[in-house]
């Protein structure tokens, strides 16, 4: 959920920002006026939900988004949310079966 995605799914922003992966779309909303945060959530739409949703796959994300009704309690939520996949840890890389060398006698 941490990766950026491919470049054909970034999120355009109407403040002009282009957002690659949570950590983008975390600083975009601390720092977003909230003009541009109705733009993106409102009675109609909810356009962070719908690409964390649908482009990044995460649906808890998602679901608390759409709670979210102002870009404070969406930085809330989306800084926790991180903190929380950070924390978690990465799953250990199959082991390779090694050979013993063998020495002749």
């Amino acid at each position: 959920y941490l990766a950026d995605v491919p470049q054909e799914h970034v999120f355009w922003c109407c403040d002009g920002r282009i957002l690659k992966n949570l950590r983008e779309l975390c600083d975009a909303l601390g720092a977003m006026s909230d003009d541009t945060f109705a733009y993106h959530v409102n009675e109609a739409k909810n356009d962070f939900y719908n690409w964390v949703k649908d482009i990044i796959k995460d649906d808890a994300l998602a679901v608390d988004l759409l709670r979210a009704a102002n870009a404070g309690t969406a930085v809330r939520v989306v800084t926790e949310r991180i903190a929380f996949l950070s924390s978690k840890p990465a799953s250990a890389p199959a082991k390779k079966a090694t050979r013993r060398k063998t020495t002749r006698r």
